[in-house]
Order: C-alpha cells, then structure tokens, then sequence
C-alpha cells in the first residue's frame, strides 16, 4: 500500500516507518524536522520536509494517491501546551483537518491515528482505563487529541473514511527525544550515564503505563489489517511509578548517584494505565517486551550516542 506517514522522523512515526516498509509497503514521510531528526529517516521512504498545516501535504496526499494515512505529526509537550494552547491547537487540531482534507479528497482506505490515552481520559475513575472510560482531559493536549478524534469520526459519518485511534500510554525506547517534557526514560538514562543527577518531580509516586516502542510500532502495523473504526489503547495494563523507574535504569546504567527529589509539577496526573483487551481482540496484540527488557535496550542505544556527554551543560 501506498502510506503518508506525518512525523514519520520522529521518536514514535520512525519506528513506525521501519515497520512499514520492512513489510513491503511504499512510504511517504511527511515531518518539519522540528522535534524529528533527519538521522531517523528511513532510507527507503520518500521524504518531504514541511509543517503539517502547509497546504503542500494535502497535495501529495492528492498527487501520489495515498491509500492509508498514518497521523503522528504533533505538538507533543503538554507544558507547552498549557503555556501555548493556541500553538497547540493550530498544529494538532488545524494541522490534522489539513491531512484529512487530502485524504478526504482520494477518499484514503483508512487513517490511523496516535491518540494519547496518557492524556484523553484525564484523571482515571479507575484503573487500568478501558475505551468506555469518560474522556476529560485536563489539558490542552489532550483536549485536542480528544478533538481529533471526534474530527476521525465526523470523517468517517460523513465521508465513510475508516479510522483506527490508537490512545498510545507513555512511551519510550531508542530514538526518544532526551529535550522533550514527556521522555522521562530518555532523560533519566542520559543524566545516569553523563554522571549528572536526575531530579524526580515531587515524592515519585506518581504512576504511567510504560510501552516499548516496538510494540507500538506493531500495533500501527497490525491496524493496517482490521476492519474496526474507533478508538484501541495501546498499553500494557501495568504501573511503574517515577522512583521505580529512576531506581532500574540507575542500576541498568551502573550509576551511584542519590535519588534527589524536587518540587512537584502543578496539574500532573497522579496516576495513568491503560487496559490493552481491545487490542488483543481487534488487532491480534499484546505488549510482548517487559519494562526491565526495554529499559536495557533504551540503555544501550544512548550508550552509543557520541553526544551524551554534551547533552547537558
């Protein structure tokens, strides 16, 4: 099949082409390179630089007749977006009906799209979160996740474009941008093994629902295949607080700095797990690689990164 892949350079939309185009698919890359990074850029896709809102991405998405569209552009930060609610809006809510204009236009077989389960059901009523879980998220991000949904299926109603949600929880693994506000994995291991200290926000009792981002990348795969419409968490049902996590990686990086505790983040959810049943029974998937496993293969692959030890001054 003929794919767009927006944010197809960044952390998760690479990882996603990779599998693409190891099974045979044609793959378009659509990314601004300003969160993504050229090196991520899988070698066999086609690759076109431009902000998700510029009318040059409907247009190939006309010109080269895509059949499924696989939406990871975003504004991903959720501090910027409650600092900036407008810059997240144009570049997740306007950004996205560009893309599905043009895929409105060729009437696409299927649009795919990163959803954040992390962030649409806001504080959980309970625990892990089904897709009937209420959806009240308590930022703008996801607030225009949450939108994007509802655009999929005002799409779907209106012009009978199937779509896939998938409400990723938190994800991490190589490639995993170390700046960025939601990598906490990637900033932990890179501190450890510069020999710098890790600051944990408030006591570290607050608890996410860690996916390696192979399985991830799996599931885009498997979405390809199904027939289904609506949303599907991608998670693994289990909790891991911030002190646990900060205790595995200090071993896995063979640090002995001390466990140094800050202030705590205002609005911070304090608690985030997703249930994956729907996804065992819709798309034939289940988180397959532990936290500890993946942890160490995060851990080797910023080993290997010849600028850990600039990354912070």
């Amino acid at each position: 099949m003929r794919i767009l892949v927006s944010g197809g350079a960044g952390f998760i939309g690479s990882h996603v082409v990779d599998v693409y185009v190891a099974a045979g698919h044609e793959v378009f890359v659509v990314d601004d390179l300003s969160t993504g990074k050229r090196e991520n850029l899988n070698p066999q896709a086609y690759f076109l630089q431009a902000d998700i809102q510029d009318p040059v991405v409907r247009e190939l998405i006309v010109k080269e007749k895509i059949e499924v569209v696989n939406h990871h552009a975003a504004q991903m930060d959720v501090r910027r977006s409650v600092a900036d609610p407008l810059f997240d809006a144009r570049v997740n809510i306007l950004g996205m009906l560009n893309v599905l204009e043009g895929a409105r236009e060729v009437k696409v077989k299927k649009v795919i799209f990163a959803s954040s389960g992390g962030t649409v059901y806001g504080e959980q009523e309970h625990f892990p979160a089904d897709e009937t879980h209420p959806t009240h998220p308590i930022c703008p991000y996801g607030v225009s996740k949450r939108t994007g949904e509802h655009y999929l299926h005002f799409y779907q109603v209106e012009y009978g474009i199937p779509y896939i949600a998938l409400r990723y929880a938190n994800i991490y693994g190589p490639r995993q941008d170390p700046h960025g506000e939601a990598g906490v994995v990637a900033i932990f291991a890179l501190r450890f093994l510069s020999g710098q200290q890790p600051l944990i926000n408030g006591d570290g009792k607050q608890t996410r629902d860690y996916v390696f981002v192979g399985d991830v990348a799996r599931a885009n795969l498997a979405a390809l295949q199904v027939e289904y419409t609506g949303p599907v968490n991608i998670g693994t049902g289990g909790e891991t607080d911030v002190n646990q996590l900060f205790r595995t990686l200090r071993e896995l990086t063979g640090s002995s700095v001390p466990e140094v505790h800050g202030s705590a983040k205002s609005g911070e959810q304090r608690r985030s797990v997703l249930a994956w049943d729907r996804a065992a029974r819709i798309l034939n998937w289940r988180p397959e690689v532990a936290l500890e496993d993946g942890l160490r293969q995060t851990v080797a692959y910023f080993r290997t990164r010849n600028d850990r030890h600039h990354l912070y001054s």
